[in-house]
């Protein structure tokens, strides 16, 4: 050992063999607290909440703004997802303007939503065979 790292020694004997100090609380309390917060499962937790906060900020806004009262906000949003939706919470068929009145279920343009629906499933007769679907039959087609 040379002079220099044995005056070295001397002065900060904290220095010298770090590997055989036993580590502090803070240091203990540190390294507990880093373990947590890069633990995979936290961030996974933490990465699937983001479209379950999206979701219910997005519904809580829409059901403040709405010109409706809340539950009938609920309605004319379900009334959205399609005109059997529609008709099973009471809001078919409805008039430009009103609640549950949606242009993409206004089929025939006349301004009122899902008017024609129960019509149409009544005329089509009962089959035992499934009913295999046209190609190009899908309810959204872009333009």
């Amino acid at each position: 050992m040379s002079e220099l790292q044995a005056l070295r020694q001397a002065l900060y004997p904290e220095l010298a063999e770090p590997a055989q100090q036993a580590p502090s609380r803070r240091q203990k309390r540190a390294e507990r607290t880093r373990a947590r917060a890069l633990s995979p499962l936290r961030i996974v937790m933490l990465l699937a909440s983001i479209p379950v906060l999206t979701a219910t900020t997005a519904l809580g806004v829409f059901i403040r703004t709405s010109p409706y009262e809340p539950e009938l906000a609920l309605r004319h949003l379900a009334a959205l997802a399609g005109c059997e939706v529609a008709h099973s919470v009471g809001l078919a068929p409805s008039q430009v303007g009103g609640p549950g009145y949606h242009a993409r279920n206004d089929t025939d343009l006349d301004g009122i939503a899902c008017d024609a629906a129960p019509a149409l499933a009544a005329m089509t007769p009962a089959s035992d065979t499934p009913s295999r679907q046209q190609p190009g039959a899908a309810k959204f087609v872009r333009p």
